[in-house]
């Protein structure tokens, strides 16, 4: 039974048209994705109803929680782009024991992040850019979210080693299910007892925690090839090393991501807690927008992996062309209906006439921006899940890192707070066009199909 089941799985990877199949593991993640940016939004709009500072606090802690996804993406994208490519070449067991070896792991790291975060809670909020006025806010925000590290890092493994498996949908139960929680939590803490900062907090953790029990509910009722005994976990140097090897693009990408997000609020912070609420509030309408072409995106990365394994080579470069062309007309259509209304969607979450003022441009120039970000990301999708770790890894630091950050403290010297706001639309193209040169060369040497 379990080797026909195999078998219907590995068929659907390797022989059902790349389109459709794209589609099928792509929609159930974007979903995922467009759920959480909205938790995210429902955060912020909930805590824009406190104060200003209070919404600056929100764009705070948000790289806290880009630290523990850096760690679980690594983990998850690590260990799921190995997992994809053995079942692709028909090895099971290679697969569980790096299935149990991440997912312990990354608890275990979620547990170091949780006591070291809480002893040094105001340092931390201090180095993310909190202003004295929005550190009591920070503070009380990010307690909760420490608390509930070990399961949000270890539920990224496994919603990546579902989506890499092509059981996307399981994955997506699981994350929408908490996001949603998540949101009726908001409305019930926040408006229902009026406990503020602390009632959005103590929302994300507990979703975070319900999340965690439904994703491993999957595993544990034997829906997927992979499990987490833990007599297969294997914590060599071997082993580990090359979790943490695959998985370091993303580690980067996201450490990246929240270490510019530092540097962001430090420097939106000289214009006052306006501008630190702003550039939040841009943040994750423009995240939102950015979920369809990252979930399209998810939904090639096991096609990627498993053709990858299978030598099904054609399958792999018809996928990323697919992937491409497809997320750019829905993350163009999304664009132009945000570029739009840009004022009226700052207002949403915050309405302070200094909050809009400085988030719409920001927006505006972020959307454009944001056209050519498929390219990117199915670029360094398609690098992560073969295994190409060196050219994920630098492609992975573009966006986030070696562009915008050089770019944003540069323009800031030479703008104001009119270079913080178009630095990033800047950083967008400019790493879109760094990827060119890595797909046209790899394209050119890709090998012919075998085993077909």
């Amino acid at each position: 039974m379990a080797r026909t089941k195999y078998d219907t799985q590995y068929d659907m990877m390797t022989k059902q048209p790349v389109e459709s199949l794209i589609i099928k593991l792509g929609l159930p993640t974007t979903v995922s994705m467009l759920v959480t940016s909205i938790y995210n939004m429902a955060d912020s709009y909930f805590v824009g109803q406190i104060n200003t500072s209070a919404s600056g606090a929100i764009g705070i802690v948000f790289s806290l929680m880009a630290i523990l996804q850096a760690f679980g993406f690594m983990f998850g994208h690590g260990a799921g782009s190995i997992i994809s490519r053995n079942l692709g070449a028909k090895n099971i067991e290679e697969a569980r024991k790096y299935s149990a070896t991440s997912f312990y792991s990354a608890f275990f790291i979620g547990c170091i992040i949780l006591v070291s975060g809480l002893i040094f809670i105001n340092p931390l909020m201090k180095l993310m850019g909190s202003t004295d006025t929005i550190l009591p806010y920070a503070r009380t925000y990010a307690t909760c979210i420490l608390i509930a590290a070990p399961a949000m890092v270890s539920s990224c493994v496994m919603n990546n080693i579902l989506r890499y498996e092509g059981r996307a949908f399981f994955s997506m139960i699981g994350l929408t299910s908490g996001n949603i929680l998540n949101i009726l939590l908001d409305a019930i803490l926040m408006k229902g007892f009026g406990m503020g900062i602390l009632g959005a907090g103590i929302a994300t953790a507990v979703s975070q925690f319900i999340s965690w029990g439904i994703l491993l509910s999957m595993f544990l009722r034997k829906k997927t090839q992979c499990d987490f005994v833990l007599k297969n976990a294997s914590f060599t140097r071997n082993t580990v090393g090359e979790i943490v090897a695959t998985g370091f693009p993303s580690l980067a990408r996201q450490g990246l991501g929240s270490i510019s997000t530092m540097i962001l609020n430090n420097t939106a912070g000289v214009y006052g807690d306006a501008a630190i609420a702003a550039m939040s509030i841009v943040s994750r309408i423009c995240m939102f927008i950015f979920s369809v072409g990252l979930g399209i995106g998810q939904g090639f990365q096991p096609v990627a992996g498993y053709n990858y394994g299978a030598k099904k080579y054609s399958r792999v470069k018809r996928g990323f062309f697919f992937t491409w062309g497809f997320a750019s007309v829905l993350l163009g259509i999304f664009s132009v209906c945000v570029f739009a209304v840009s004022g009226r969607a700052i207002g949403f979450f915050r309405d302070d006439p200094a909050v809009i003022e400085v988030g719409i441009l920001a927006l505006r120039t972020q959307c454009i921006g944001l056209l050519t970000v498929p390219f990117a990301v199915c670029n360094n999708m398609m690098f992560q899940s073969i295994g190409y770790k060196a050219n994920a890894t630098f492609l992975s630091v573009l966006r986030s890192g070696l562009c915008y950050i050089p770019i944003l403290l540069l323009f800031n010297l030479m703008f104001g707070i009119t270079g913080v706001q178009i630095s990033q639309a800047i950083a967008d193209v400019l790493s879109a066009a760094i990827c060119i040169p890595f797909t046209i060369s790899f394209f050119r040497k890709l090998p012919q199909d075998e085993n077909i």
